[in-house]
């Protein structure tokens, strides 16, 4: 029979498998604004709120804070990393006031949790008081991650567009939330289930839209690229007939 520990384990490792597809989810978003040299209308704040989310979770799980927490800290120590990476895509190819509130918000941050480990590592002086102290912070920036999409649902709302929501991104949200509500319920632990219920249910939350608005943005998709190629046509009739005025005005004045 399945011990506890081995379920745990099991539901830990599809979780930490689902949170990495959920970190990798808005790479196409990122290779898009990789190529259009913009980041147009996409938001920093969920990968802002990721990146700060991971590295705090990666203090819980250490053993000094909370012990037998491996699966936490490999799955968010890569997610930093991962996290990084945007940001620092985010930062090449945003205009300059959005870059250096992103680099503002960013060294905020690093000092931030530079501060806590230091401050819990040293003032506080056995795992439970740690776990409670870091595990509590953790919960905050956890529900900030899950939330930080609430801006993208209000343009996807006033918009009626879900173009700048990446549905990947929601779904493995929603999975995530799941996976990590399991792993936190077989052995209670109320840092990793609150956050991550409220994250299942924001997930679900972004799914929704993303059904109700997926048609009606794929509508205005189409008249864009429509207009587009409109717009391109009478510019090359427009280049043509001046091509030919000029021709003949040319041709008028060697006469």
């Amino acid at each position: 029979m399945l011990s506890k520990d081995d379920a745990r384990t099991a539901v830990g490792i599809i979780g930490n498998i689902i949170a990495l597809i959920l970190f990798l989810s808005p790479a196409p978003a990122f290779y898009q604004i990789w190529k259009k040299k913009s980041v147009e209308q996409y938001s920093a704040a969920p990968y802002l709120a990721t990146f700060v989310n991971c590295g705090l979770w990666v203090l819980y799980g250490l053993p000094m804070v909370h012990p037998h927490s491996t699966l936490v800290v490999t799955i968010n120590g890569s997610g930093f990393v991962i996290e990084i990476v945007y940001l620092s895509l985010f930062l090449i190819y945003s205009d300059k006031k959005k870059r250096l509130r992103v680099v503002l918000i960013v060294a905020a941050e690093c000092l931030f949790m530079a501060v806590l480990a230091l401050l819990v590592l040293t003032l506080a002086h056995s795992t439970k008081v740690r776990s409670a102290i870091v595990g509590s912070i953790c919960m905050v920036g956890n529900t900030m991650m899950y939330a930080a999409p609430l801006a993208v649902m209000k343009l996807v709302i006033t918009s009626r567009s879900v173009e700048f929501m990446p549905f990947f991104l929601s779904l493995f949200s929603f999975l995530n939330g799941i996976s990590w509500t399991a792993y936190a319920l077989i052995r209670f632990d109320p840092f990793i289930v609150a956050p991550n219920g409220m994250g299942a249910v924001l997930g679900l939350a972004q799914l929704i839209l993303y059904a109700t608005f997926y048609k009606s943005t794929q509508r205005m998709m189409a008249e864009r690229k429509v207009n587009s190629e409109v717009g391109m046509v009478e510019k090359a009739s427009r280049n043509k007939k001046r091509t030919n005025s000029e021709n003949q005005n040319g041709h008028v004045l060697e006469v």
